[in-house]
């Protein structure tokens, strides 16, 4: 799995890249390995003003076997919504999976 990640308005460490490498890494064993598989993640601050509330925000766009599929969330930590959008997108792929298989 190809990965790419993208940061706005926040600085992208080594223990940041590796939690997101796992992360959206792990999603691979749900898609199989049979297809090209690309993830596009953005990470950061939607604007630098706002203090507090739903503040991170993690956006995914997996292309895989010519599918595309995207989730969004917002947290006020920034690891949970790595976490979350993981979460929507195995949701994503179960249900695509289970349509395919009719």
């Amino acid at each position: 799995m190809k990965i790419i990640i993208s940061t706005k308005n926040i600085s992208l460490d080594g223990a940041l890249e590796i939690f997101v490498q796992e992360k959206i890494g792990g999603l691979e064993k749900f898609i199989g390995k049979s297809s090209v598989v690309e993830a596009r993640v953005e990470i950061g601050l939607p604007s630098k003003h706002h203090r507090s509330g739903m503040v991170y925000r993690a956006e995914v766009n997996l292309k895989a076997g010519g599918k595309l599929l995207r989730a969004t969330c917002q947290h006020e930590d920034l690891r949970n919504a790595i976490v979350d959008v993981k979460n929507e997108l195995q949701q994503q792929i179960k249900k695509f999976k289970e349509k395919r298989g009719r």
